[in-house]
């Protein structure tokens, strides 16, 4: 964990769906940027006199690459403060004043049991690292479910590279939802699909990443289904 103040280099952004972005940040003072998939950053924007009220944090999307460089995927939050500010003052070559890797919501060092990964919007973050870390290094692992529950196919993020590891990883299944869009996959709510899938299962380890109202449901849904707290683990957005 590393809790110094530091700057990053905006150097690169690409505008993935209508409310969301991907910022590219290189550490120039540093030959890698260390991560454990699954951690975050915390960006201090000029937006409030009081530090706390100008900190956001930000799971880190990408996977450890031995580069300085890492991604953020953020959600334009229009009634908010922190997001307006990125959109409309941060560009290629800016810099930004940033502490972390912290957090204690990555990837297991081992897995041993079915792995479900449950996540809405940019919840998606940490998953999309943690899974291209497994892949990347060959993890041994049984059943991974990446559940992702977005409102419109537009606004499902890494939807072809999420279908194309799925393609490259026998064990590794994504499951994109969409609640307010019929399409070709599934619909409506991440729960239905995990407790479909998660029935019976015993042994299996649950990471949540989203809103707060679907974490609070998922783990009273699983609290029902006989799984125990030390099997659940959740990072809140928002």
């Amino acid at each position: 964990m590393n809790l110094e103040w530091q700057q990053g280099k905006v150097v690169n952004i690409i505008d993935e769906t209508p409310s969301t972005k991907r910022y590219f940040i290189q550490i120039p003072e540093l030959e890698t940027f260390n991560f454990k998939p699954g951690q975050f950053v915390t960006l201090d924007l000029p937006i409030h006199e009081k530090k706390n009220k100008r900190w956001r944090s930000y799971s880190i999307a990408s996977a450890p690459d031995g580069s300085n460089t890492f991604e953020l995927v953020i959600v334009l939050v229009e009634d908010g403060v922190g997001t307006p500010y990125l959109w409309q003052n941060i560009n290629i070559g800016d810099e930004l004043t940033l502490r972390g890797p912290a957090g204690v919501f990555v990837l297991h060092e081992q897995i041993e049991h079915d792995y479900f990964m449950i996540c809405t919007g940019t919840g998606i973050a940490p998953f999309r690292s943690m899974a291209t870390h497994i892949f990347n290094h060959a993890i041994s692992a049984k059943n991974i479910y990446l559940i992702y529950g977005t409102r419109t196919k537009q606004d499902l993020l890494y939807f072809d590279e999420l279908n194309s590891l799925q393609e490259k990883m026998p064990n590794f299944h994504y499951i994109p939802t969409l609640s307010r869009e019929h399409w070709d996959g599934r619909t409506g709510y991440v729960h239905d699909i995990y407790k479909e899938l998660a029935q019976g299962k015993e042994q299996a380890d649950f990471l949540l990443c989203g809103w707060k109202n679907m974490i609070d449901e998922a783990r009273h849904n699983l609290a029902e289904m006989g799984y125990d707290k030390k099997q659940i683990h959740f990072e809140l957005y928002g």
